[in-house]
């Protein structure tokens, strides 16, 4: 996949998170990578000499939520999913996790994977970074894909909404907020938590098994994850202010992919990313609620090949 010459002071066999099972995907391989002095999780694969494709989970998943996905991109392109920081099998350090200091760490990952440029496919809080990646880092980005992400000072709304026909997608940004809280009342419940979340917003509320809910509950649940995924929220007004900071000195310009779904949180990715960029396509998933990496991996696979077959 990469040159072992450049990389082998930097990437390693060394687990930050060993009471995390670890799965395997056929044809893919596990690497920890330091970035910037964090140990990042990468599950790389696929095409050695294709562009490379990136591609960052959101909450309350993993690099696990690609599994489905990832296979329909090997035969053309070198595909690389990361862990975010606090997420997955990726260390959970006490740091600020504002999507600027997050995006920074996983530029620093993929260049210690040897990768020059790339494609970036991102959703949910892994769409928060791959925004503030793209302001700090667009000459290295070949083009983006977002899916179905409030970004903060960007697509999420500044105000919960009240009507309960609509509160039950975004009442947790304002729990998450709240200090202590949250952990004490999550602490040993994180499968129900995160369960409603997996259950709640899919168009099909069977979409995952028992066994993929054990192990996004224990993802979070384990060495930290809870506080690193609240982590996310807490800095999300940072994360907004350095948003807004760097589009006050130019808007992006590196091709942007808006992928929204029937049933998602947010309608028109592509229409409300449009004031922040200069080319903008999107397109909309059907039968597919918010996971929609889970839901529809055949289009979602399908719609970043041709987003990255288009650019090239």
């Amino acid at each position: 996949m990469t040159d072992p010459a450049t990389t082998t002071q930097h990437v390693s066999e060394a687990n930050p998170v060993r009471d995390l099972p670890l799965h395997d995907l056929p044809g893919f391989t596990h690497r920890w990578v330091d970035a910037d002095g964090v140990r990042l999780h990468a599950v790389e694969g696929g095409r050695p000499t294709g562009p490379a494709v990136v591609l960052l989970a959101g909450f309350p998943q993993t690099w696990w939520a690609w599994r489905k996905v990832m296979p329909g991109l090997a035969g053309r392109f070198h595909v690389i999913a990361i862990d975010l920081p606090g997420q997955g099998h990726s260390e959970r350090p006490e740091l600020s996790y504002d999507t600027h200091t997050v995006a920074a760490h996983v530029h620093a990952a993929v260049n210690a994977l040897g990768v020059p440029t790339y494609w970036l496919a991102a959703h949910d809080i892994g769409a928060w970074v791959a925004f503030s990646l793209a302001l700090r880092f667009e000459s290295r980005l070949r083009g983006v894909a977002l899916l179905d992400a409030g970004i903060p000072g960007i697509t999420l709304p500044e105000a919960i909404p009240t009507d309960p026909d609509r509160a039950w997608k975004t009442w947790h940004f304002a729990f998450h907020l709240v200090p202590d809280l949250p952990e004490t009342l999550l602490a040993g419940r994180e499968r129900d938590y995160v369960g409603w979340f997996l259950k709640m917003k899919t168009l099909s509320p069977d979409t995952f098994d028992d066994a993929e809910l054990d192990h996004y509950a224990a993802a979070v649940a384990v060495d930290g994850g809870l506080r690193a995924s609240l982590a996310y929220y807490r800095d999300a007004a940072e994360s907004a202010r350095k948003n807004h900071e760097a589009l006050e000195r130019r808007h992006l310009t590196v091709p942007i992919l808006g992928i929204s779904s029937s049933h998602g949180s947010i309608p028109d990715m592509a229409a409300s990313i449009g004031p922040w960029a200069d080319d903008v396509t999107g397109v909309v998933v059907p039968d597919a609620g918010h996971f929609i990496p889970d839901e529809q991996p055949e289009a979602v696979a399908a719609a970043i090949t041709g987003f990255i077959l288009d650019g090239d």
